[in-house]
């Protein structure tokens, strides 16, 4: 079983800024897709952003431009940093990994989950 495990949640300003991290032991990290989706309270869980193992990237049209991801596979970690925040950013932030390599913005095609780490946005 193949561990996920969010950090850098916080309670945030907007127009503030976040880098989330989510690491794993797991060696075979680098051929896996990663992405990172979140949940508001009474909404579904959306796509925000995916990187792939080739590390071609994609992103939610909410987040462009504000958010990036990227990942370091010398320490088996993906990232999301997060710029220019705002209210409705506020939700349960997921990471997930896809063990094909690919990415995608439908939740079904991950293999594994972390727990979810909160960012709250204050106006």
């Amino acid at each position: 079983q193949v561990q996920l495990v969010e950090s850098g949640g916080d309670l945030v300003q907007a127009g503030g800024s976040l880098r989330l991290s989510c690491a794993t032991s797991e060696r075979a990290f680098y051929t896996y897709g990663m992405g990172w989706f979140r949940q508001a309270p009474g909404k579904e869980r959306e796509f925000v952003a995916g990187i792939s193992w080739t590390r071609v990237t994609y992103y939610a049209d909410s987040v462009k431009g504000r958010f990036t991801i990227s990942r370091d596979n010398t320490k088996n970690t993906v990232y999301l940093q997060m710029n220019s925040l705002r209210p409705e950013d506020t939700a349960v932030y997921y990471c997930a990994a896809q063990t094909s390599g690919s990415t995608s913005s439908t939740p079904n095609t991950y293999d594994y989950w972390g727990q979810g780490t909160q960012v709250t946005v204050s106006s």
